[in-house]
Protein backbone atom coordinates (compact mmCIF):
# COMPACT_ATOMS: atom_id res chain seq x y z
CA UNK A 1 0.00 0.00 0.00
CA UNK A 2 1.57 3.58 -0.80
CA UNK A 3 -0.02 6.37 0.75
CA UNK A 4 1.55 9.99 0.18
CA UNK A 5 1.53 13.08 2.75
CA UNK A 6 1.18 16.65 2.49
CA UNK A 7 3.97 17.76 4.63
CA UNK A 8 3.48 21.06 4.16
CA UNK A 9 0.13 21.72 4.94
CA UNK A 10 -1.76 22.29 7.98
CA UNK A 11 -0.72 25.05 10.72
CA UNK A 12 1.66 23.16 12.13
CA UNK A 13 3.53 21.85 9.21
CA UNK A 14 6.18 20.39 8.74
CA UNK A 15 6.76 18.99 12.58
CA UNK A 16 3.34 17.53 13.47
CA UNK A 17 3.01 16.36 10.45
CA UNK A 18 6.82 14.35 10.29
CA UNK A 19 6.35 13.58 13.47
CA UNK A 20 2.59 11.81 12.67
CA UNK A 21 4.17 9.98 9.73
CA UNK A 22 7.20 8.47 11.63
CA UNK A 23 4.16 6.59 14.25
CA UNK A 24 2.43 5.57 11.00
CA UNK A 25 5.02 4.12 9.29
CA UNK A 26 5.87 2.26 13.05
CA UNK A 27 2.29 1.06 13.44
CA UNK A 28 2.33 -0.42 9.08
CA UNK A 29 5.85 -1.22 8.99
CA UNK A 30 6.13 -3.73 5.65
CA UNK A 31 2.96 -3.07 4.84
CA UNK A 32 3.68 0.92 3.86
CA UNK A 33 5.52 3.05 1.95
CA UNK A 34 5.15 7.06 2.44
CA UNK A 35 5.63 9.20 0.19
CA UNK A 36 5.81 12.59 1.60
CA UNK A 37 5.63 15.75 -0.26
CA UNK A 38 6.85 19.11 0.96
CA UNK A 39 10.42 21.10 0.64
CA UNK A 40 13.10 18.61 0.41
CA UNK A 41 15.80 20.43 2.58
CA UNK A 42 13.49 21.31 5.00
CA UNK A 43 11.75 17.41 5.30
CA UNK A 44 15.46 16.15 5.76
CA UNK A 45 16.14 18.79 8.37
CA UNK A 46 12.90 17.75 10.71
CA UNK A 47 13.58 14.17 10.25
CA UNK A 48 16.99 14.86 11.41
CA UNK A 49 15.61 16.23 14.53
CA UNK A 50 13.27 13.64 15.05
CA UNK A 51 16.55 11.15 14.65
CA UNK A 52 14.20 9.47 11.69
CA UNK A 53 16.25 8.40 8.83
CA UNK A 54 14.81 8.91 5.67
CA UNK A 55 15.05 6.14 3.88
CA UNK A 56 12.31 5.00 5.57
CA UNK A 57 10.01 7.34 3.48
CA UNK A 58 9.96 8.41 -0.48
CA UNK A 59 10.60 11.83 -0.27
CA UNK A 60 9.10 14.04 -3.08
CA UNK A 61 10.69 17.41 -3.08
CA UNK A 62 8.22 20.00 -3.49
CA UNK A 63 9.34 23.79 -3.33
CA UNK A 64 5.92 25.79 -3.84
CA UNK A 65 3.29 25.69 -0.75
CA UNK A 66 -0.61 26.63 -1.27
CA UNK A 67 -1.09 28.29 2.30
CA UNK A 68 -4.52 28.30 3.95
CA UNK A 69 -5.31 31.89 2.85
CA UNK A 70 -4.89 31.45 -1.21
CA UNK A 71 -7.49 31.33 -3.11
CA UNK A 72 -7.87 27.70 -4.32
CA UNK A 73 -8.01 27.91 -8.13
CA UNK A 74 -5.64 30.35 -8.48
CA UNK A 75 -3.15 28.51 -6.11
CA UNK A 76 -3.60 25.56 -8.24
CA UNK A 77 -2.56 27.01 -11.46
CA UNK A 78 0.04 29.28 -9.78
CA UNK A 79 1.91 26.59 -7.64
CA UNK A 80 2.12 23.78 -9.87
CA UNK A 81 5.08 22.03 -8.07
CA UNK A 82 3.47 22.39 -4.62
CA UNK A 83 2.74 19.72 -2.30
CA UNK A 84 -0.67 19.57 -2.66
CA UNK A 85 -0.35 19.52 -6.51
CA UNK A 86 2.03 17.61 -6.97
CA UNK A 87 0.54 14.96 -4.26
CA UNK A 88 -2.87 14.93 -6.44
CA UNK A 89 -0.72 14.41 -9.62
CA UNK A 90 0.85 11.11 -8.37
CA UNK A 91 -2.78 10.06 -7.03
CA UNK A 92 -4.19 10.46 -10.66
CA UNK A 93 -1.28 8.66 -12.16
CA UNK A 94 -1.31 5.59 -9.90
CA UNK A 95 1.72 6.07 -7.97
CA UNK A 96 0.26 6.33 -4.82
CA UNK A 97 -3.10 4.51 -3.79
CA UNK A 98 -4.11 7.53 -1.19
CA UNK A 99 -3.31 11.23 -0.78
CA UNK A 100 -3.94 13.18 2.84
CA UNK A 101 -3.32 17.03 3.46
CA UNK A 102 -4.04 19.35 6.07
CA UNK A 103 -3.65 22.38 4.18
CA UNK A 104 -6.18 24.27 2.15
CA UNK A 105 -9.44 22.59 2.01
CA UNK A 106 -10.72 24.70 -0.66
CA UNK A 107 -7.64 23.91 -3.06
CA UNK A 108 -7.60 20.21 -2.15
CA UNK A 109 -11.76 20.02 -3.16
CA UNK A 110 -11.03 21.77 -6.46
CA UNK A 111 -7.89 20.09 -6.97
CA UNK A 112 -9.08 16.71 -5.96
CA UNK A 113 -12.28 17.57 -8.76
CA UNK A 114 -9.87 18.69 -11.51
CA UNK A 115 -6.60 16.58 -11.37
CA UNK A 116 -8.55 13.40 -10.51
CA UNK A 117 -11.63 14.16 -11.81
CA UNK A 118 -15.44 12.98 -10.89
CA UNK A 119 -16.82 9.74 -11.19
CA UNK A 120 -19.08 9.48 -14.24
CA UNK A 121 -22.48 10.26 -13.12
CA UNK A 122 -21.54 11.69 -10.16
CA UNK A 123 -23.13 15.40 -9.50
CA UNK A 124 -21.00 16.91 -7.12
CA UNK A 125 -18.53 15.50 -4.92
CA UNK A 126 -18.69 16.00 -1.34
CA UNK A 127 -17.19 15.35 1.97
CA UNK A 128 -18.54 13.51 5.24
CA UNK A 129 -17.49 13.08 8.73
CA UNK A 130 -18.10 10.14 11.22
CA UNK A 131 -20.24 11.01 14.22
CA UNK A 132 -20.22 8.95 17.36
CA UNK A 133 -23.68 7.45 18.87
CA UNK A 134 -24.15 6.93 22.36
CA UNK A 135 -24.41 3.08 21.61
CA UNK A 136 -20.66 2.97 20.43
CA UNK A 137 -21.64 2.63 16.70
CA UNK A 138 -21.19 5.39 14.08
CA UNK A 139 -22.88 7.23 11.56
CA UNK A 140 -21.72 8.85 8.55
CA UNK A 141 -23.03 12.13 7.90
CA UNK A 142 -23.08 14.24 4.75
CA UNK A 143 -22.59 16.96 3.08
CA UNK A 144 -20.78 18.49 5.94
CA UNK A 145 -19.24 21.67 4.07
CA UNK A 146 -18.47 21.44 0.25
CA UNK A 147 -21.96 21.78 -1.14
CA UNK A 148 -23.92 24.95 1.34
CA UNK A 149 -26.76 24.31 -1.60
CA UNK A 150 -28.10 21.45 -2.94
CA UNK A 151 -31.05 20.05 -5.45
CA UNK A 152 -33.26 17.21 -4.12
CA UNK A 153 -31.16 14.99 -6.89
CA UNK A 154 -27.94 15.70 -5.24
CA UNK A 155 -28.90 15.03 -2.23
CA UNK A 156 -30.13 11.41 -3.20
CA UNK A 157 -27.08 10.76 -4.19
CA UNK A 158 -25.15 11.76 -1.17
CA UNK A 159 -27.79 9.08 0.19
CA UNK A 160 -26.12 6.26 -2.03
CA UNK A 161 -22.58 7.86 -1.60
CA UNK A 162 -23.18 7.72 1.85
CA UNK A 163 -24.68 4.41 2.07
CA UNK A 164 -21.55 2.70 -0.10
CA UNK A 165 -19.24 4.57 2.72
CA UNK A 166 -21.03 3.07 5.55
CA UNK A 167 -20.59 -0.44 4.05
CA UNK A 168 -16.79 -0.09 3.49
CA UNK A 169 -15.88 1.87 6.24
CA UNK A 170 -18.48 0.65 9.12
CA UNK A 171 -19.14 -2.86 7.76
CA UNK A 172 -22.97 -2.34 7.85
CA UNK A 173 -24.39 -4.74 4.96
CA UNK A 174 -27.27 -2.42 4.23
CA UNK A 175 -26.93 1.02 6.22
CA UNK A 176 -30.15 2.62 7.28
CA UNK A 177 -30.10 6.01 5.64
CA UNK A 178 -32.50 8.99 7.02
CA UNK A 179 -33.21 13.14 5.98
CA UNK A 180 -32.20 15.40 8.61
CA UNK A 181 -35.20 17.24 9.21
CA UNK A 182 -36.96 19.27 11.39
CA UNK A 183 -39.83 16.43 12.20
CA UNK A 184 -40.72 13.10 11.78
CA UNK A 185 -43.64 13.56 8.82
CA UNK A 186 -42.83 13.41 5.39
CA UNK A 187 -45.02 16.75 5.56
CA UNK A 188 -42.33 18.38 7.19
CA UNK A 189 -39.38 20.99 6.37
CA UNK A 190 -38.52 23.00 3.55
CA UNK A 191 -40.54 22.61 -0.13
CA UNK A 192 -36.45 20.96 -0.96
CA UNK A 193 -36.50 18.85 2.27
CA UNK A 194 -39.75 17.78 1.32
CA UNK A 195 -39.32 17.14 -2.11
CA UNK A 196 -36.02 15.00 -1.04
CA UNK A 197 -38.33 12.59 1.21
CA UNK A 198 -40.08 11.84 -1.81
CA UNK A 199 -37.05 10.77 -3.96
CA UNK A 200 -35.20 9.07 -1.08
CA UNK A 201 -38.27 7.08 -0.57
CA UNK A 202 -38.82 6.14 -4.20
CA UNK A 203 -34.82 5.38 -4.56
CA UNK A 204 -33.97 1.78 -5.00
CA UNK A 205 -30.59 1.42 -4.16
CA UNK A 206 -30.51 2.96 -0.48
CA UNK A 207 -32.70 1.48 2.37
CA UNK A 208 -34.52 4.84 3.23
CA UNK A 209 -35.92 4.93 6.88
CA UNK A 210 -37.40 8.35 7.10
CA UNK A 211 -36.46 12.25 8.34
CA UNK A 212 -34.09 11.97 11.40
CA UNK A 213 -34.82 14.90 13.83
CA UNK A 214 -32.41 16.99 15.24
CA UNK A 215 -32.22 15.46 18.79
CA UNK A 216 -31.59 12.24 17.05
CA UNK A 217 -28.67 12.45 15.74
CA UNK A 218 -26.40 11.07 18.20
CA UNK A 219 -28.90 8.20 18.69
CA UNK A 220 -27.88 5.87 16.20
CA UNK A 221 -31.46 5.89 14.14
CA UNK A 222 -29.54 6.02 10.78
CA UNK A 223 -26.55 4.43 9.62
CA UNK A 224 -26.06 7.49 7.26
CA UNK A 225 -27.35 10.98 7.86
CA UNK A 226 -28.07 13.34 4.92
CA UNK A 227 -28.45 17.03 4.61
CA UNK A 228 -26.89 20.00 2.79
CA UNK A 229 -23.70 21.16 3.23
CA UNK A 230 -24.48 24.26 4.88
CA UNK A 231 -27.00 22.03 7.60
CA UNK A 232 -23.94 19.37 8.11
CA UNK A 233 -21.48 22.25 8.75
CA UNK A 234 -23.13 23.29 11.55
CA UNK A 235 -23.84 20.06 13.13
CA UNK A 236 -20.47 19.17 13.48
CA UNK A 237 -18.74 22.35 14.67
CA UNK A 238 -21.63 22.46 16.97
CA UNK A 239 -20.51 18.80 18.11
CA UNK A 240 -16.97 20.21 18.07
CA UNK A 241 -18.01 23.20 20.08
CA UNK A 242 -19.89 21.07 23.08
CA UNK A 243 -16.45 19.27 23.36
CA UNK A 244 -14.61 22.33 23.97
CA UNK A 245 -16.91 23.46 26.32
CA UNK A 246 -16.82 20.47 28.39
CA UNK A 247 -13.13 20.93 28.70
CA UNK A 248 -13.17 24.32 29.35
CA UNK A 249 -15.10 23.37 32.34
CA UNK A 250 -13.25 20.70 33.36
CA UNK A 251 -15.72 17.96 32.54
CA UNK A 252 -14.51 14.83 31.89
CA UNK A 253 -16.88 11.90 29.97
CA UNK A 254 -15.86 9.01 27.78
CA UNK A 255 -18.77 9.37 25.07
CA UNK A 256 -17.80 12.85 24.53
CA UNK A 257 -14.02 12.05 24.58
CA UNK A 258 -15.34 10.68 20.91
CA UNK A 259 -16.34 14.24 19.34
CA UNK A 260 -12.62 14.97 19.93
CA UNK A 261 -11.80 15.47 16.05
CA UNK A 262 -8.54 14.28 16.58
CA UNK A 263 -10.08 10.69 16.85
CA UNK A 264 -11.23 10.71 13.09
CA UNK A 265 -8.24 12.93 11.38
CA UNK A 266 -9.49 13.17 8.08
CA UNK A 267 -12.42 12.56 5.47
CA UNK A 268 -12.10 11.21 2.03
CA UNK A 269 -13.48 13.15 -0.80
CA UNK A 270 -16.26 11.48 -2.24
CA UNK A 271 -17.04 11.05 -5.69
CA UNK A 272 -13.41 11.45 -7.07
CA UNK A 273 -11.53 9.24 -8.77
CA UNK A 274 -9.14 8.20 -6.40
CA UNK A 275 -8.85 8.34 -2.31
CA UNK A 276 -8.15 11.83 -1.45
CA UNK A 277 -8.29 12.68 1.95
CA UNK A 278 -8.92 15.95 3.89
CA UNK A 279 -7.80 16.59 7.23
CA UNK A 280 -8.00 19.33 9.85
CA UNK A 281 -5.79 23.15 9.15
CA UNK A 282 -4.94 23.12 13.24
CA UNK A 283 -4.08 19.17 13.39
CA UNK A 284 -2.13 18.28 15.57
CA UNK A 285 0.18 15.22 15.70
CA UNK A 286 -2.11 12.60 16.67
CA UNK A 287 -4.91 14.44 14.49
CA UNK A 288 -2.56 13.42 11.22
CA UNK A 289 -1.73 10.31 12.53
CA UNK A 290 -5.54 9.32 12.84
CA UNK A 291 -5.81 10.86 9.24
CA UNK A 292 -3.22 8.52 7.74
CA UNK A 293 -4.79 5.40 9.34
CA UNK A 294 -7.56 6.49 8.08
CA UNK A 295 -6.47 6.78 4.36
CA UNK A 296 -4.90 3.52 4.89
CA UNK A 297 -8.34 2.24 6.04
CA UNK A 298 -10.21 3.71 2.64
CA UNK A 299 -7.74 2.54 0.34
CA UNK A 300 -7.80 -1.00 1.71
CA UNK A 301 -11.27 -1.19 0.77
CA UNK A 302 -11.00 0.59 -2.35
CA UNK A 303 -13.82 2.93 -1.82
CA UNK A 304 -13.56 5.31 -4.59
CA UNK A 305 -13.92 2.32 -7.07
CA UNK A 306 -16.61 0.87 -4.79
CA UNK A 307 -18.19 4.06 -5.56
CA UNK A 308 -17.65 4.04 -8.94
CA UNK A 309 -19.40 0.58 -9.45
CA UNK A 310 -22.31 1.41 -7.45
CA UNK A 311 -23.39 4.48 -9.57
CA UNK A 312 -22.30 2.25 -12.42
CA UNK A 313 -25.19 0.37 -11.42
Amino acid sequence: MKIGLDVSGGDFAPRVNLSAAQKFRESLGSQLELYLFGKMEQMREELRHLSVHESLFSLVDCPEVIAMEDHPIQALRQKPNSSMSVGLNFLRDGKIDAFASTGNTGAMMVGAIHKLNTIPGIIRPCISTLIPCINGKQTVLLDVGSNADCRVDVLSQFAELGSVYAQAILGVPSPRVGLVNIGKEESKGNLVSQAAYKALKELQSIHFIGNVEGRELFLSEADVLVCDGFTGNIILKQAEGFYSLLKQRGIQDDYFDLFNYENYGGTPILGVKGNAIIGHGSSNENAVYSMLMHSFQVASHGLAERITNAIKE
